[in-house]
């Protein structure tokens, strides 16, 4: 059974994001002073003095018309309220409770979730006022609490507790069952190339906030999900992140953190999808950022997203193609897939090549077979000999997977030309079937005893 749900609710700027981040103990939320940071949903693991939970970071809720961006994200909100065993309404101690508050609790009396009341930012005696207004929304005694400094825990470890405790109990006894960990599967790209509309499509649910706007998303957000594939269900860790725009574009500070916080999860994720717009084509912005990914050591996969309205497409997935083997020489046979995220085209293929992906990323070659294959390349292909001196290849070996990493000894290794590094890697690659992936491939000398 998954564990319990918390959702943190509230209108802009009370401090939600702040406590996110206290209770999951990573600053994974992003946090600005300004209001209506929070656009999508965030998910993460909590643990409150032993009590472990499933807590939701939500927009702020704003009384909007439905179709503009604020009134998505209230929906989103909303959603996540719905779904939780409890949700956390914070009000800011120091600011009284304001006419919007007011809107939030009457809509949060007609839910059926438990809510727990806290007044946030009450470090000291600041929200004391404050405190003593909330009584007047119409839920159990609130509690003073203050996300920054981590004052009042122990009193949110109480109010929380008759919520979660039964059912935390239960997800406990399931931890561990997973042995083959879910797939961690990133979906990048520029902004607006359809990615939040993606993973809604995948989910079968308007799950994260999408529109015409550009960068509506601002957090990478992790969704846990199953995918049914041709072997039955298997898990999916699903990450969304922000557009990666060209670096002098970029000037806002919360662009900044955004493009950061995608960088960051590609570090996270084991395989990338950079999703390209098939109506823009390919421009050196989405090579600048494949080529990020495989520096990584990152499992890599390119999608023309929006085929269903793309011209010329034959023309256009063979120019794509072309350009990708000129523009990532360091891992050829980067798969390359037409999808559509508004009808669904190919979205199935997509993740059985991202696990097909895994696999070819985490595999082990032995000893005994990377030595032939040295032997073999050698043979064919003698290393130089640069100032009349032989460069010998004794040895070779795997030091470890994801991404296959190898380590060659030899004398004078430190000599030999990129070129025929290049042509060990791209052997390697075809001999063991290698393609798609980044290849590390490092060059040792033998220690000399009497170098001194």
């Amino acid at each position: 059974m998954a564990k319990p749900t918390v959702a943190i609710v509230g209108r802009p700027n009370v401090g939600k994001s702040t406590l996110f981040n206290r209770l999951v103990g990573k600053k994974l939320a992003l946090v600005d002073d300004r209001p209506g940071v929070t656009r999508d949903r965030r998910e993460g693991d909590a643990d409150l003095l032993g009590l472990q939970f499933r807590v939701i970071d939500t927009a702020g809720y704003e009384d909007e018309d439905p179709d503009t961006l604020p009134g998505r994200m209230r929906a989103q909100t909303m959603a996540a309220v719905r779904e939780a065993d409890a949700a956390l309404f914070l009000i800011d101690g120091r600011a009284g409770v304001t006419p919007l508050d007011e809107e939030i609790a009457r809509w949060l009396r007609s839910e059926d979730t438990p809510v727990v009341l806290a007044a946030n930012k009450a470090e000291g005696r600041a929200a004391e006022s404050g405190l003593l207004e909330s009584y007047a929304l119409g839920f159990d005694e609130p509690i003073a609490i203050s996300a920054e400094h981590g004052e009042g825990i122990a009193d949110l470890f109480q109010s929380l507790l008759p919520y979660l405790e039964r059912e935390g109990d239960e997800a406990e006894d399931a931890e561990g069952e997973d042995e083959n960990g879910p797939l961690k599967l990133a979906i990048v790209g520029r902004p607006n190339a359809g990615k939040s509309t993606l993973i809604n499509r995948l989910l079968e649910q308007e799950r994260l906030i999408t529109g015409p706007e550009a960068g509506i998303t601002r957090d990478s957000i992790a969704i846990e999900w199953e995918w049914l594939g041709p072997d039955g269900p298997r898990p999916v860790r699903l990450i969304d992140t922000a557009g990666m725009r060209k670096k002098a574009r970029v000037q806002d500070k919360l662009e900044k953190l955004s493009v950061a916080d995608a960088r960051r999860a590609v570090d996270f994720a084991e395989v990338v999808v950079l999703l390209l717009d098939a109506t823009l084509g390919l421009e050196l912005q989405d090579l600048k950022i494949a080529d990020q990914v495989l520096q990584e050591g990152r499992a890599l996969i390119i999608a023309l997203n929006k085929w269903d309205v793309a011209e010329n497409q034959s023309s256009l997935f063979q120019g794509v193609r072309a350009a990708l083997g000129e523009g990532l020489a360091q891992a050829p046979g980067v798969p390359l897939l037409a999808v559509s995220a508004r009808t669904g085209k190919g979205l199935d293929t997509l993740v059985g090549a991202a696990f097909e992906l895994r696999d070819t990323w985490s595999r082990r070659v032995t000893t005994g077979q990377l030595n032939r294959f040295l032997e073999d390349a050698a043979e064919k292909n003698p290393p130089p000999a640069p100032g009349g001196k032989r460069i010998k290849l004794r040895y070779i070996t795997q030091a470890k997977t994801r991404p296959p990493s190898f380590v060659l000894f030899g004398t004078r290794v430190d000599q030999l030309p990129e070129s025929y590094r290049r042509y060990l890697v791209n052997g390697m690659r075809k001999k063991f079937d290698f393609h798609g992936v980044p290849i590390r491939l490092t060059l040792r000398a033998p220690q000399n005893p009497f170098d001194r």
